[in-house]
Order: structure tokens, then sequence, then C-alpha cells
């Protein structure tokens, strides 16, 4: 294991997705899932996340459009919170879900849209 990419991917991953998330996660881990987890920390936070070419802002947005792509949608309600997190607006999130109903198809908006709106509602309400 690369110390150094990994402690950059957790760091990442932090501060995407909320310490309570990273927590729970880190706290499920057994036997079966721990090499996974050591793989999502290390490559998809630290390599890719890490890598400071784009910003986290700009990785949200390509993540909301890929997760939705892959019609899965309990990860992309994962990232739609990160993506709140990384400073985009809900005006900026409905445009994306817009985009990704034109190229993914329409059902695939209607998921995009169903799952983001409690998220966003919940982000404007604690906001005020």
């Amino acid at each position: 294991m690369d110390q150094k990419t990994y402690d950059i991917g957790m760091k990442m991953r932090r501060m995407v997705l909320g310490d309570e998330y990273v927590d729970r996660a880190i706290q499920n881990v057994d036997d079966f899932n721990r090499d996974f987890q050591r793989i999502v920390t290390q490559y998809c936070w630290g390599e890719a996340w890490g890598d400071q070419t784009l910003t986290p802002r700009e990785r949200s947005i390509l993540n909301l459009g890929m997760i939705a792509a892959l019609g899965k949608m309990e990860e992309f309600q994962t990232h739609v919170r990160g993506a709140l997190r990384n400073g985009l607006t809900p005006d900026e999130i409905r445009a994306v879900l817009t985009q990704i109903a034109v190229y993914c198809g329409i059902p695939v908006g209607v998921d995009c849209f169903r799952v983001a709106r409690p998220i966003v509602n919940e982000h404007q309400k604690g906001k005020k």
C-alpha cells in the first residue's frame, strides 16, 4: 500500500463525503471488505480525486453524470451531497441533472431529480 496516496485519499474522502459518512464506512470494515475499502480510499480518492488537475467541484459534476449514466442511485445520492459540499449550488445541480436527462434519457433524469430533490431541499433548509 502507498501510505501517502492512501492518506491523501482519506483526506479527500472526508472533505467530499463528510466525517460521518466515512466513519460509518470505516466502522463497517471487516475481513471481507477491508481490501476493497483500501482500494476505494487509495485509488478512487487518492489517485483520482487527489490529482489537483481538476477541482473537487469539477469532479463532482463528472461523478454525477457518470454515476447517473450507470443508474447507481444510492451512490448518486451520496455524490449529490458531495457536490453540495464541493460548492455546487442547487441551480447548478438542476442544470447538471437536466443535461443528464438529455444525454442519458428522461427515465434516468426522473430518477436523478427524484433522488436529488430531498437532498437539495434539506441543504437549502440548513442554509436558512
